[in-house]
């Protein structure tokens, strides 16, 4: 029996609205207010969003409980997978000493802190973020952060807000190919929108997080550099999105702004060294963290280091090619005569390979939820299937580089096993945490708690601009993707929009636009960014709450003059 979905099971929208932000609000709020631990919050949380959609909206329990083990299996692969992973090689490298050379090549570039975080966090996180996405880059900065003596909640906090404007352009473009095919608006045109909307966050988020870091002086006194990458990332961002598409947006930027920025230290340097590594200390060392003189490697030992990083970023991207994905994952479809099944489009139809891809459904939900008008444009079924990639997923790339790059280091067979087994005992609340929240993302899209919290910000009129960018920021909140917020309402700011007189691919890339800055407080990401500082989850949302919403909001400001000011209105993609 079909469910269809009803966005005002309350009887009005306001107060539909204010219920299905409950869940939210619990989460939020245990974890910043209340201090209790992530994965206990996340629990919450989702006991209280069943309690909701089953007793408020009238979800089926069963179709509910589905929802939520759906949204676990999910969690725990692609996301999981990728935090065990990269905490693996990460403990691997530390344990023989490898990392500390890692570290000490970082400051033989500069030993200014803020320098390191820049080049760092920043330009070598929207690398990984163009190339795997999926709290990659967290994961992989925040670890190179705290070896290199930063703070546990500068690490985590800084990684999160220098991880926000690659983000529409993550995973090799896969938010704009997904927005573009949920919506049925041109690819290139959206990559193009997008990128006339980000750059200018690009340029600003350096010196954003910079200033968080070190306050208002110590930002100035190497504002410089920041311009460097900053603008040689935003330009690179304009360039590739507008007249390339939306694949090699981050990795190229990212790879032209390192470039710049390690060419231009060789040539300044700022007159005052910041060796301190807490947030908004002067440049004095602290003594919790003192500054060390780095040492200075040979060659040979610099290569040994940097090699299994080289390994990661190598697999990593190769994992990440739409090529490589679709010969391992997919098969030719044949018919009974063996000949060959044809698209629309005249090709090779092809299906996933039942060996690595075997694909479970979850009978109970699977096309049996409707969404229904004014969230989609006609009533759609929602699938619910379950796809094991097992072997392209991220994590794997990352699992494999972990294996090789032990052999290569002298770790023995059983020694790595027994190192792994090390490493899943340390994430193993993580490993909860984002199981129980990938759960509450998909059981609020299946119970429809996140569209009817949509559909207010849609009822705001001529000021939809700005809140429909907020709703892009509050679906990467909720899923912890821009991919998922895309899908979630991709297609409700095109039929709002439609409806506004407003550009449908302006609104529809405000959606990723705004969502990128939602990325720092999911807790998805933030479960990430703590897995070297578990239990401390709460400290980091109220760190990154205000930069979160503050970024957001100039999104969305700017997505208003886009809509309404010339000559911002010269920008729209037509």
């Amino acid at each position: 029996m079909v469910w269809q979905q009803n966005y005002l099971a309350l009887g009005t929208l306001g107060t539909s609205a204010l219920v299905a932000a409950v869940p939210v609000v619990v989460m939020l709020a245990s974890l910043a207010f209340f201090h209790i631990k992530a994965h206990w919050a996340a629990l919450l949380a989702l006991a209280s969003a069943l309690l909701i959609a089953v007793f408020a909206f009238g979800m089926p329990a069963t179709m509910a409980g589905e929802a939520a083990l759906f949204g676990a299996a999910n969690g725990l692969l692609p996301i999981g997978w990728i935090v065990l992973n990269i905490i693996f090689l990460y403990r691997l490298t530390t344990h023989n000493g490898a990392f500390q050379i890692l570290q000490d090549s970082v400051a033989v570039i500069t030993a200014d802190r803020r320098l390191q975080l820049l080049l760092i966090a920043f330009c070598f996180g929207a690398f990984f973020e163009g190339a795997a996405g999926f709290g990659t880059p967290v994961a992989v900065t925040g670890a190179i952060l705290i070896g290199l003596g930063f703070s546990p909640l500068a690490a985590s906090g800084l990684s999160l807000i220098a991880n926000t404007a690659p983000v529409a352009y993550g995973a090799l473009g896969t938010p704009i190919i997904t927005l573009a095919k949920v919506t049925g608006l041109d690819e290139m045109m959206l990559s193009a929108m997008v990128g006339r909307q980000l750059p200018f966050f690009s340029l600003l988020v350096p010196f954003w997080l910079i200033w968080a870091f070190a306050g208002w002086r110590g930002m100035l006194a190497i504002w410089p550099a920041i311009l460097v990458a900053g603008a040689s990332f935003a330009i690179s961002q304009f360039f590739v999105s507008n007249y390339h598409g939306p694949m090699l947006v981050d990795v190229i930027s990212a790879l032209v702004s390192m470039a710049a920025l390690v060419a231009f230290l060789k040539v300044w340097r700022p007159k005052k060294i910041w060796t301190s590594t807490r947030l908004g200390r002067r440049e004095s060392a602290t003594p919790e963290a003192p500054a060390r003189t780095p040492t200075r490697h040979d060659g040979a030992t610099l290569r040994r280091a940097w090699t299994p990083w080289v390994i990661l970023t190598v697999f990593v991207f190769i994992w990440g090619l739409p090529q490589f994905k679709n010969a391992v994952d997919t098969r030719i479809v044949q018919n009974q005569q063996g000949q060959q099944v044809l698209d629309d489009k005249g090709k090779p139809k092809r299906a996933d390979s039942p060996v690595f891809v075997p694909n479970f459904k979850f009978d109970a939900i699977h096309n049996q939820i409707e969404k229904v008008p004014p969230v989609v444009a006609k009533p759609v079924k929602e699938p619910a299937v379950y796809r094991l990639n097992w072997l392209t997923a991220t994590g794997s790339s990352i699992f494999l580089a972990a294996m090789l790059a032990g052999l290569l280091m002298g770790y023995k067979p059983r020694e790595l096993l027994a190192h792994y087994g090390r490493t899943l005992w340390v994430v193993r609340y993580s490993l909860i945490t984002i199981a129980a929240m990938l759960a509450l993302g998909f059981l609020t899209r299946y119970s429809e708690l996140d569209a009817t919290m949509g559909l207010a910000f849609a009822a705001t009129g001529f000021f939809y601009p700005f809140f429909g960018t907020l709703l892009g920021w509050l679906g990467v909140a909720l899923t912890g993707s821009d991919t998922a917020s895309n899908v979630l309402f991709g297609g409700l700011q095109k039929v709002t929009s439609e409806q506004l007189g407003l550009s449908p691919i302006l609104m529809a890339s405000a959606n990723s636009s705004g969502g990128v800055m939602g990325k720092m407080i999911d807790a998805q990401s933030i479960v990430v960014a703590s897995t070297g500082w578990f239990g401390h989850e709460g400290e980091i949302l109220r760190y990154v709450f205000f930069h979160s919403l503050a970024l957001a909001a100039l999104v969305g400001l700017l997505v208003m003059g886009q809509a309404y000011v010339w000559p911002l209105t010269a920008l729209v993609v037509h």
